[in-house]
């Protein structure tokens, strides 16, 4: 885990416009200062990112999130106070502090406080809230191990801290709770069915057609390099060396890698192997990885969001 030097000396580089890579509990955060545009622009740089889609903004403490934005309404307020620190990041209006840019011009912010030590303590110790996506260039895996995000940023980051594997290994949980009902705009590390036992009903709507109004919300993304489909889109090619991702059961017949996301068929567990498995299929160097969807339920949803997405990149002629 990153030492206390290593802490300070990263804080010191997200206070002077830097950028650094994070262990959170969901999967590494490339951070820059949410206060200074010039920083948030290094992050889109060094991701590709497109300028249209927003970056989540990290708190050291739920405390921090009325400092930053005033009032927040109730419902928003009482999903902060059960879930944070934690997997869900929360739709707020956009301060005038934060430059337009971390939120791509919208005049909402999504925020969050993750459920990571050493991230808290680095976001205490800047002093600043932190924007951060993922570390990884746009649309690709998203990154669970600091070796992925030197592997996949290299010399675009400053810092990068070494906080070994992420627990969840899938993205935050995105709800919009200012309206009536509140609204899921990405499936992610918290299931519905938690959401639901304090928000009520809740709707699903984790797509964009326009401008996306959460990250992660495209069509397409999530994408190893390996073209990538799903077990139930047909046969391909069979000269084509495979790689197979099973939930629970290894699949009959000739395949060249085989990762197992649960042999229990647990959907936890399923959920913090994927990204991780699915990289190491990547680097198998076979032509093909087919994808086994897992049960639709709990974090199995965020699961076969993730998998579709990543098949839709490829589908639309990556």
């Amino acid at each position: 885990m990153p030492a206390d030097g290593d802490l300070a000396e990263a804080a010191s580089v997200l206070r002077t416009g830097g950028l650094v890579a994070f262990p959170t509990e969901t999967v590494y955060g490339l951070g820059a200062n949410a206060l200074d545009a010039r920083a948030a622009a290094r992050i889109f740089e060094a991701k590709a990112r497109p300028s249209f889609d927003p970056l989540i903004t990290h708190l050291a403490d739920a405390a921090d999130l009325e400092s930053l934005v005033g009032a927040v309404p109730p419902a928003v307020a009482a999903l902060a106070a059960r879930f944070w620190p934690g997997p869900l990041t929360l739709i707020v209006d956009r301060p005038a502090m934060i430059p337009p840019i971390v939120t791509s011009g919208l005049a909402t912010m999504a925020v969050r406080v993750p459920d990571n030590e050493y991230a808290r303590r680095l976001i205490a110790a800047a002093g600043v809230p932190v924007a951060a996506p993922s570390a990884n260039r746009f649309g690709q895996l998203s990154p669970t191990r600091a070796e992925h995000v030197v592997r996949g940023l290299g010399a675009a980051v400053d810092v990068v801290l070494d906080g070994g594997p992420t627990r969840c290994g899938i993205e935050s949980t995105i709800v919009d709770a200012r309206g009536e009902r509140p609204v899921v705009l990405r499936l992610g590390a918290l299931p519905v069915e938690e959401l639901e036992q304090v928000a009520g009903p809740v709707t699903i709507r984790p797509g964009s057609s326009g401008q996306p109004v959460a990250p992660g919300t495209l069509a397409a993304h999530y994408a190893p390099r390996t073209p990538l489909r799903l077990s139930t889109a047909g046969a391909t090619d069979s000269g084509v060396r495979r790689g197979y991702l099973a939930f629970r059961d290894r699949p009959v017949g000739d395949w060249a890698a085989v990762e197992v996301l649960s042999a229990a068929g647990d959907l936890t567990e399923a959920a913090a192997r994927l990204f991780e498995a699915l990289h190491r299929l990547d680097a198998t160097g076979v032509g093909e990885i087919v994808a086994e969807s897992v049960p639709d339920t709990g974090v199995g949803r965020a699961v076969n969001d993730r998998l579709r997405r990543a098949a839709a990149t490829w589908s639309s002629g990556h």
